[in-house]
Formats: C-alpha cells, sequence, structure tokens
C-alpha cells in the first residue's frame, strides 16, 4: 500500500533508523527533507532515495541550533507543504561502570540534543500544519521512557520528557485535524546499538524496525511501542512497588561507550 505522505522531514537521516525510514518513504512523487551530523553518510541516504525515485533535499544542521532548524524547516515547508515530520536524531551515553553519576555536562548534552533538539525540530512546523489542518508529527523516543535505567539516567529522563511531550501534544493537536505518534522501539542495528555494551535483548536489523514504524504511521496510530516483552517488563518496573522494580532492574547491566549517535 503506498503511503499517504508526499512531503517527509526526517532528522537523523545519517544512519540507524532515520536512514531506514527515508529509505522506507522514499517513492517517485515524494519529497524528502533529511537532517543528520554527517555529511557523507547523510549523502548516501539521499543517494538511495532518488535512486528509488524520491526526490531529496539535505541539510547537516545541529538540532540544538533552534535559529538555523527554524529558517530551515520553514524554508523547506514553503517549498513543500509537510505532511509527516519525524523528529529522530538523537544521543546516548551514561556513567563509567563504577562512577555514581555521569556528571553534568553528559546528562545535559543528552537532555539538549534528545528533548529540547526534539522541540526546536516539532515547534516550528506546528503553526502551518495546525493551519492546513493536515499532517502528522512522529516523536522517536525509547522503550527507556517507560522506566529509567540505572546505567543511563540522563537518556532515560531525556526519552520519558519527550514521550510526555508528546502525549500532552497529541489531544491538543487533534483539535486541528494534525496526528501525533509517539514511539517507543526497543533495541535494532544502529550506531547507537553499536556503542552498547551488554545485553539486547530481541534486536532486530533498523530496516525491520522501519517497517514497524512505517506501518504505524501510515495507519495513523497514536503509540508504536515493540517489542512487546521489553515494553510490558519496564511498564511492570514502573508500576510495581519501587523495590521490586529497582531490584529487577540492578541486576540489568550495560555501559554506553562515548561517541555520537543519531
Amino acid at each position: 500500500m503506498r503511503s499517504p505522505f508526499r512531503a517527509i522531514i526526517i532528522t537523523g537521516a545519517s544512519s540507524g533508523l532515520g536512514a531506514a525510514l527515508a529509505k522506507a518513504y522514499a517513492a517517485p512523487q515524494t519529497v524528502l527533507g533529511l537532517l543528520g551530523r554527517d555529511r557523507q553518510r547523510l549523502a548516501d541516504t539521499a543517494r538511495a532515495c532518488e535512486a528509488q525515485g524520491a526526490e531529496t533535499r539535505t541539510a547537516t544542521i545541529e538540532v540544538e541550533d533552534a535559529a538555523a532548524m527554524t529558517s530551515w524547516l520553514m524554508e523547506f515547508d514553503r517549498a513543500h507543504p509537510v505532511d509527516l515530520l519525524v523528529a529522530n536524531a538523537g544521543t546516548s551515553a551514561g556513567p563509567e561502570p563504577e562512577s555514581p553519576s555521569e556528571g553534568v555536562e553528559t546528562a545535559a548534552r543528552q537532555i539538549r540534543v534528545n528533548l529540547i533538539g526534539t522541540i526546536n525540530t516539532v515547534e516550528p512546523l506546528l503553526p502551518a500544519l495546525c493551519a492546513r489542518r493536515h499532517g502528522r508529527v512522529a516523536i522517536i523516543a525509547s522503550i527507556a521512557a517507560f522506566r529509567g535505567l540505572p546505567d543511563s539516567p540522563g537518556y532515560c529522563a531525556s526519552k520519558a520528557g519527550l514521550r510526555a511531550y508528546a502525549e500532552a501534544l497529541r489531544p491538543r493537536l487533534a483539535r486541528f485535524g494534525v496526528g501525533m505518534t509517539i514511539v517507543c522501539p526497543g533495541f535494532f542495528d544502529s550506531p547507537m546499538t553499536n556503542r552498547f555494551d551488554g545485553p539486547t535483548p530481541f534486536v532486530i536489523s533498523a530496516e525491520t524496525a522501519a517497517r514497524v514504524v512505517k506501518r504505524g504511521l501510515d495507519r495513523g496510530r497514536r503509540r508504536v511501542a515493540f517489542p512487546w516483552p521489553l515494553v510490558f517488563g519496564l511498564k511492570f518496573c514502573d508500576v510495581a512497588p519501587a523495590f521490586i522494580g529497582d531490584a529487577i532492574l540492578r541486576h540489568y547491566r550495560f555501559h554506553i561507550r562515548p561517541g555520537w549517535s543519531e
């Protein structure tokens, strides 16, 4: 079935889920606005999309740069009225194994990129989307949004913030005919997962994850979360008495090696 979307913006499109989603949506009569930090990988994504018949516009912009994001997003929207916006760019980090904390800058950077960067992506286009009374916004969070994990406190905080932000916006935007989907995926192949030292249960390919997400967006689903065993487990740890959830998660140990992820 052909996607209902024709003008699509995806952040974090140079690798991982963003790149896979761009390729999944690439088709004739579709315009893709692709943003990422790695110029070469972003160009590779664009070429792959163009080979499938899509038209592309690319930019390497830091999502923390609100002014630059607003300028590019509005320019794209004037030329190609957006009907799907996917806020996907993100990064991850965590404390060193023997450290009690990850430090102010490490935690704050994840908040700036994952949460504030998403706000910088979404807010500029909301007036235009709502004026047209058409379109959908997708915010890519994580199953980590359901319960904080001891080895990634800043990351979990940023993703929980994304989930709350999307859930709050959804009924507000619905009054203007604009849909909102919050996506909470588990593990899939990506630069972020490659920096993850620890168990990655139910890991899938980025292409498989993109198919699941695309199906949910095309059908207008309000929430897309997978795989269900991890979703259920983390939700249980959240609603169970705190000492039970803490005891369960205390045994799930991992370390995120330093680096950037999208």
